[in-house]
């Protein structure tokens, strides 16, 4: 199977297919004039990997884990792998939280200012001292 063949039948962009490929997710053959060549198996492939790639999961993390599931096997390495990237994503969303929380403070701000936060509201300094 062809390289669109592929990439029409799992949803994904040549280029995506490409990017396995480098990645050493996804196998492909070549022809004499150089073509990549896919087995009726990259479909699914390229699923499984669009799902780890949905589940957060980087690259690296989807090339240790795939001869698992080419294998059928697991070990206690791959649970603490999956436990780390779990981990991982968490740290991210609370980072995210934390950014979000401080953007809606801004937002706040930005609707209500008071001199403490906008220089623009504050009296200038040279009118402060001839009020004296």
């Amino acid at each position: 199977m062809r390289i669109g063949d592929v990439a029409h039948r799992s949803g994904v962009s040549a280029r995506a297919l490409r990017y396995y490929e480098e990645q050493g997710l996804l196998h492909s053959e070549r022809t004499a004039a150089g073509q990549r060549v896919y087995s009726e198996a990259a479909v699914e492939r390229v699923q499984l990997i669009q799902q780890f790639f949905s589940a957060g999961l980087p690259s690296r993390t989807i090339a240790q884990l795939l001869p698992c599931v080419d294998t059928g096997t697991s070990s206690p390495e791959v649970f603490a792998l999956l436990a780390d990237e779990r981990a991982r994503i968490t740290e991210s969303m609370a980072a995210l939280a934390d950014a979000r929380d401080a953007l809606d403070r801004m937002i706040e701000i930005a609707h209500f200012p008071t001199p403490e936060h906008c220089p623009a509201l504050r009296e200038p300094v040279a009118e402060m001292h001839l009020q004296r």
